[in-house]
């Protein structure tokens, strides 16, 4: 099975950041596609479960100057993914589709003062997703919406209070014929809707994930992954308190392992990534231990 990706821990993004001086941030979550980021597993029924872990103790400014205001931030998330492919087919490729619903705590510490909250996220639902496989490289594009279901209005909470529409489009290609070497790049845009309880409507997101991994062994594969983001809109509202035409960005790398046990018809996976040259937003690392099951 090739990998499935990772549009669940996309439900992760810090509320936190306009706690601390800085414009919303979207749904999406950088960095958890990892190798074969762009392949889509065959048809079949899926369930996959992440735990995630992401710690930030820095918020950087506009230009990049880390902001002294005793920030630390703790996340771990259990994100529950349903994913169905089928073999019927759509201008050529597989359709599938999933959805995804994370259960999150965040502990959020700032300017001397504490919040933690654990509950029901966003829940991300996908009804469109298109599967190509060839014999050297792999395509997906996929389309999906957030639903503003977590509770929102507290620093930690697990909601974002709005509605985000998202549209995926990647390839993997393998470098031999034994497809033991392989390059992926996954892009993502978000769209994203005004606040409910406030008139602030964030800036659209592009996000750009790679990896590049290597079978070491029969189920194992090794390689290094990363990510880029940059707001590319500016916030709007009535509401915005900061300065609308700054946006924000980040970047990660990382290692990654990943292993296919046959007996359970499992994969297990397991990343972490560092960022680097944030302007506007946190500077952490996430960890991603990844169970996938297959039907």
């Amino acid at each position: 099975m090739k990998s499935l990706g990772f549009k669940a821990c996309c439900i992760l993004s810090l509320a936190v950041s306009s706690v601390v001086y800085a414009g919303e941030t979207g749904h999406y979550v950088n960095g958890v596609e990892g190798i074969k980021a762009a392949s889509v597993p065959p048809p079949g029924l899926y369930y996959l479960m992440y735990n995630v872990f992401y710690n930030a103790d820095s918020v950087m400014d506009q230009h990049g100057n880390e902001l002294n205001i005793g920030f630390d931030a703790s996340i771990y998330a259990m994100v529950n993914r349903f994913v169905w492919i089928s073999d019927h087919k759509i201008l050529g490729a597989d359709y599938g589709m999933d959805m995804v619903v994370p259960l999150i705590n965040t502990n959020v510490k700032v300017l001397g003062n504490e919040d933690e909250q654990f509950g029901l996220g966003d829940i991300y639902i996908e009804p469109l997703i298109l599967r190509w496989a060839k014999e050297r490289y792999d395509i997906s594009a996929a389309a999906g919406l957030y639903l503003p279901t977590g509770d929102h209005g507290e620093p930690a909470s697990p909601g974002k209070d709005f509605w985000t529409g998202m549209f995926t489009l990647g390839g993997t290609y393998y470098f031999d014929e034994d497809k033991t070497w392989s390059g992926s790049i996954l892009a993502r845009y978000e769209i994203h809707s005004e606040k409910d309880d406030v008139d602030v409507k964030p800036g659209n997101d592009f996000h750009f994930e790679w990896g590049i991994g290597k079978t070491v062994a029969p189920g194992l594969d090794l390689g290094i992954t990363g990510y880029a983001q940059w707001q590319i809109s500016d916030d709007s509202g009535s509401d915005v308190t900061w300065d609308k035409a700054v946006h924000d960005q980040v970047f990660a790398v990382g290692p990654e392992a990943k292993l296919f046990i046959p007996s359970l018809k499992s994969f297990v996976s397991f990343r972490s990534q560092w960022e680097f040259d944030a302007e506007d937003r946190s500077e952490g690392y996430a960890m991603c231990l990844t169970f996938i099951k297959m039907f």
